[in-house]
């Protein structure tokens, strides 16, 4: 997941993405297990502004993979864009627990820019410090 805000895109790079979506599509109605399909559609639903969609991706995808930390990071980025923050802070601490360590690219995801405003981000900063101490010691 990458933007909050879909930016405007192009006329031709929204007919490719299109045609992109209309393939992953495809691929997925043929076979609902291919995990990497599922993540490039997921992804190309939030760039195209898509957020209902890419949230029912992630959910089939923790489906999938239920323990992937990328997984779980990916469906708390489309909880957050779709407004449930308290859902979206619980879903990325369990991807910390799950072992996604990338707290930098955390800290700077535009898909959380609201949820690092919101009083459940407590606990994800809680636990980032407590996971850091812990690797320090």
């Amino acid at each position: 997941m990458s933007e909050s805000k879909p930016r405007k895109l192009g006329r031709k790079e929204s007919r490719n993405l299109d045609v992109e979506i209309q393939f992953l599509e495809g691929l997925v109605r043929r076979d609902p297990s291919y995990v990497e399909a599922l993540q490039l559609l997921g992804d190309d639903y939030t760039r195209r502004g898509k957020i209902a969609e890419g949230l029912r991706v992630d959910l089939q995808l923790k489906a999938l993979r239920p323990e992937d930390p990328e997984v779980m990071f990916n469906l708390a980025c489309s909880l957050a864009l779709s407004g449930n923050l308290e859902a979206a802070a619980d879903e990325v601490c369990r991807a910390i627990l799950a072992g996604f360590r990338d707290f930098n690219w955390l800290r700077k995801e535009s898909d959380f820019a609201v949820l690092r405003k919101h009083l459940a981000y407590g606990r994800v900063r809680k636990l980032m410090k407590s996971i850091l101490a812990e690797t320090t010691q």
